[in-house]
């Protein structure tokens, strides 16, 4: 069995203004911030002379890499991301950074989504990615249309109720 795996499918580009800033803000964090902290701590185990029975020091050494993988990943993706800003030009259809409630035919449930970018998604707080299959069948939509969509446990069927933006 070899270890190849397909290459992952690329992420919609695109972010809000707050998402944007949030991953700014943990980039300059990480650099200006924890890597230092860790690279003093990993000099320090280092200095204590035996790095192979040397817990602390292999322990800095893999949270320096995981920071180092991440402020890279950072890096990369802000060059490359494009901030949505303003509203659509057709306020009443479901577009990026829409919050839609949507009920769901069959059982009558209802729930609130924002349709963010896939950097920013946040289930809590209902941001779903505008490449999840919801997001995807809920575009161009607008109150009162009903829309089909094949989720994890099976087609369901959901009306759009409301559609508002910030």
């Amino acid at each position: 069995m070899s270890r190849w795996r397909p290459p992952p499918e690329h992420s919609t580009p695109i972010i809000t203004r707050a998402g944007f800033e949030r991953l700014r803000a943990e980039l300059d964090e990480l650099w200006r911030m924890r890597r230092p902290e860790v690279v003093k701590a990993l000099a320090a185990a280092a200095a204590e002379g035996d790095r192979s029975e040397n817990a602390e020091y292999t322990y800095r050494k893999k949270q320096l890499g995981e920071i180092d993988r991440r402020v890279r990943y950072l890096s990369k993706r802000l060059e490359v991301l494009k901030v949505a800003e303003g509203r659509p030009s057709d306020p009443g259809a479901v577009f990026f950074g829409a919050r839609l409630e949507v009920e769901d035919t069959d059982s009558g449930d209802t729930a609130r989504y924002r349709i963010v970018g896939p950097d920013e998604t946040d289930a809590r707080a209902g941001d779903i990615s505008v490449d999840s299959p919801l997001a995807r069948a809920a575009l161009k939509k607008r109150v009162d249309d009903e829309f089909e969509v094949a989720l994890p446990g099976g087609m369901r069927r959901f009306v759009v109720v409301s559609v508002q933006y910030d």
